[in-house]
């Protein structure tokens, strides 16, 4: 029969204990911290939304293949299941595994980025983006101006702008070897690419000789997604429909933390037979034998049957509805979020929630301390801190300020998001109490991971805001 009530569609058979803090325990590890959320011991922290990047719950098929890897160092049979599963999926030539997705990033860039190159994408994330400035070349933001909009309910937010792909290609295709889409836009909210989308940008990228890769770290979420909101595509199983999406591809990077259901692992795969020869040169300088590229056999094991499961649609429909679930509670609560809600994670609309914080004053990382502090939930600052310096050392505000929630995959029940919601209901009471945040040190690159910070003084602003007086 069926029910409304959508339950995870698994069984738990081994738990992890939470140690639980109070809230002066709390105020001084952030401290101790500098204001930093990366630099906690992720025992001190209650519920763990900083990302949902390797942090997933194996299943006993997963545990079970474990056993079967084989660490001969070249041509293992584990490597064959890996790259069987991957091209049932993904039917690339050629499939390179890594340690993790920026490593194939790394790699690629490599070979096809460099001064005086500009590499497009709908958005590109922090580890794509730094591996392309770290070359010199330029990494070129063209979503859709939905968007740039958090509350505009658009079911495929996270498209490409076709008009600014094709004027770029026309005026300086001979300066972009290749055209990136991240499938779901991570930075833009964990936002769909419609199937139209990528065969629009499929279409232009022939037209100028350029090859589209996607960046595919969730393309099972961007598939379901296509099967809910796409016409013509809801009699469609997942699994058809991922295979269609990279039809559409020449290549793909792809974190196999997200997607593959497992705790480490990548791979870059593409059909270019050149590339693919320096590719694999540069993975065993840097990474290991083609075989294995960095992983342990029972990695590549484990990368094989998540691959299997991930295109589950009882599962997807669980992991939607799960995190849909906290999005519209805290719209309920009136915390502004990206709208509609995207696949892996939920996306606070700082800049909206606290006016009286300018942009450059960081206020979605002072969100993310205030949470920490109120109920020992740790997230991640999407704003200003992680896209605000420019690589010219120059600082300018991101496009939006954003604390994003990510969820671990089968790792927390109903209860816990209930939690989460019941902490944003006493932070928002007090969230015009919030302070702004300045950095009292950075490396150059990547620097949210690592960078310290201390709060201001009550009453100081170190930058000028657009805020009304009565918001300040």
């Amino acid at each position: 029969m069926e029910m409304d009530t959508i339950i995870e569609p698994f069984r738990i058979k081994s738990v992890e204990p939470i140690q639980l803090t109070s809230r002066a325990e709390r105020e001084q590890m952030i401290q101790d911290a500098h204001y930093n959320l990366f630099n906690l011991h992720a025992d001190d922290v209650i519920i763990d939304l900083l990302t949902d990047s390797g942090t997933s719950a194996m299943s006993a098929a997963q545990w079970a293949g474990l056993m079967q890897g084989d660490e001969s160092y070249a041509g293992s049979p584990s490597y064959f299941r890996f790259e069987e599963a991957v091209k049932d999926l993904m039917p690339f030539e050629h499939v390179i595994p890594t340690h993790q997705g920026r490593a194939a990033e790394r790699i690629l860039m490599g070979l096809v980025a460099g001064p005086d190159v500009k590499i497009p994408s709908n958005t590109h994330f922090d580890t794509t983006r730094a591996n392309i400035e770290a070359t010199g070349a330029e990494a070129i933001d063209l979503v859709v101006d939905a968007g740039h909009v958090p509350d505009e309910e658009h079911p495929f937010k996270g498209n490409i702008n076709l008009d600014r792909l094709e004027a770029l290609l026309q005026e300086e295709g001979d300066r972009v070897p290749l055209v990136m889409l991240t499938v779901t836009n991570n930075t833009g909210g964990g936002q769909p690419v419609s199937m139209a989308n990528i065969r629009g940008a499929k279409a232009l990228c022939n037209e100028h000789g350029v090859p589209l890769f996607l960046d595919a770290c969730r393309f099972a979420e961007n598939a379901y997604f296509i099967k809910q909101r796409e016409d013509g595509y809801g009699d469609h199983s997942v699994k058809a429909i991922v295979r269609e999406m990279f039809s559409h591809a020449d290549g793909m990077t792809m974190s196999a933390k997200k997607d593959a259901l497992v705790n480490i692992g990548g791979w870059l795969a593409l059909d270019h037979d050149t590339w693919a020869r320096k590719a694999r040169n540069q993975l065993i300088l840097t990474e290991g034998f083609p075989t294995y590229g960095g992983l342990a056999g029972r990695d590549l094991e484990a990368i094989a049957v998540g691959l299997q499961e991930i295109v589950d649609e009882d599962y997807l429909e669980y992991r939607m509805a799960s995190t849909r679930y906290l999005g519209e509670a805290l719209t309920d609560l009136g915390v502004p979020i990206i709208r509609p809600v995207g696949g892996h994670a939920v996306y606070i609309d700082a800049k909206s929630l606290l006016p009286h914080i300018p942009p450059l004053d960081y206020p979605a990382q002072s969100l993310a301390v205030a949470l920490y502090v109120t109920g020992g939930i740790r997230g991640v600052e999407i704003g200003s801190v992680m896209f605000g310096r420019q690589p010219d050392g120059s600082e300018e505000p991101a496009d939006q300020e954003l604390l994003r929630l990510a969820i671990p995959r089968r790792v927390y029940t109903q209860s816990h998001v209930d939690y989460v919601i019941e902490c944003f209901e006493a932070l928002v009471g007090r969230k015009d109490a919030l302070c702004g945040y300045e950095i009292t040190e950075e490396p150059p690159q990547l620097r949210h991971f690592t960078a310290h910070f201390r709060p201001q003084e009550p009453g100081a602003v170190h930058h000028e805001t657009d805020a009304p007086a009565e918001a300040s």
